[in-house]
């Protein structure tokens, strides 16, 4: 069969042309893999009841924000106008998540074209980010016994902050985080496992700092799960980076993450994390790459 891809129409939403939030890229990302012929086996999302989005959020939170009476302050903080439309698109990309992991699961690995959210904290947003996927994720999977141990892979270029803050001291989910240290959020919060990265760092020192670090903590942490933010904001064009990866640096480094992974039966969910390329087309190919490495790992390993 081939690779499982998660994707929906409401994965994006209209805003003001002017917004540095490149909302477009969700559908063109799409586009681009059908075009590749990668996306052939594609699963849609359904909206995940708020109970489970509670397992992470403060119920206050949930309801103030999907009804639309979030203070004005933390909205600002969000950085995305609200909207009825928002509220579903934010959900249903969460659904994506959710259905990408039991997908892998499943079949070993999975990928969402949305997803990554990691800025977002208990009871407020921030950077862009809403309800934190990749946490609801790992609370959900762990409250239904699916799993027994998660460990969540950041390469964004920006650390996880709000992830780590969830899971700090949480002895069943392991939060590496891989980032720019001189970038958002000015205030880090502190991951089981913090990589911070000098600015301007290129292709080679950054895979090699990544296989310093990643091969043992798998070894060493022998996840059920691991949960992939993909980010491509580590690219050298990315206007919100400040690091200088080449689209070949960032295709070796999905390769090595999902070989590391796989070579030891561990399954992997990913998600595309951030990317804000002002030429939208070269984005969503961009975005592609954990798709297009995705593809090979899945022939070479678990196709079935």
């Amino acid at each position: 069969m081939p690779l499982p891809i998660v994707y929906h129409p409401d994965y994006g939403v209209d805003l003001p042309s002017s917004h540095r939030f490149p909302m477009p890229k969700f559908r063109l990302l799409y586009e681009h893999l059908q075009s590749l012929g990668l996306a052939r086996e594609v699963y849609h999302p359904t909206l995940p009841p708020q109970d489970w989005i509670e397992l992470v959020h403060t119920p206050d939170y949930v309801s103030a924000y999907c009804q639309g009476s979030l203070d004005p302050k933390h909205l600002r903080r969000i950085g995305l106008p609200w909207s009825p439309a928002l509220v579903h698109r934010t959900c249903i990309a969460l659904g994506g998540s959710i259905l990408t992991a039991r997908l892998a699961l499943q079949h070993g690995l999975a990928c969402n074209t949305a997803g990554g959210t990691h800025h977002a904290f208990p009871d407020y947003g921030s950077g862009f980010c809403i309800f934190n996927d990749l946490a609801v994720t790992a609370r959900l999977l762990l409250a239904e016994g699916l799993v027994r141990s998660i460990l969540i892979v950041d390469l964004d270029v920006h650390q996880g902050d709000g992830t780590a803050f969830i899971f700090k001291g949480d002895p069943h989910v392991f939060t590496f985080s891989m980032h720019c240290q001189a970038n958002f959020p000015g205030t880090k919060q502190i991951s089981h496992l913090d990589v911070p990265l000098p600015v301007g760092m290129e292709d080679e020192a950054y895979l090699e700092t990544l296989s310093q670090y990643l091969p043992p903590l798998l070894d060493h942490v022998q996840p059920d799960l691991v949960l992939y933010d993909a980010g491509v904001d580590p690219h050298g064009e990315d206007p919100l980076g400040k690091l200088n990866l080449t689209d070949a640096g960032l295709f070796r480094r999905d390769m090595q993450v999902l070989q590391s992974c796989v070579r030891r039966g561990i399954p992997v969910a990913c998600v595309i994390g951030g990317g804000y390329g002002r030429d939208l087309v070269a984005l969503a190919a961009r975005h592609s790459l954990i798709h297009r490495a995705a593809h090979e790992i899945f022939q070479e390993y678990l196709r079935s």
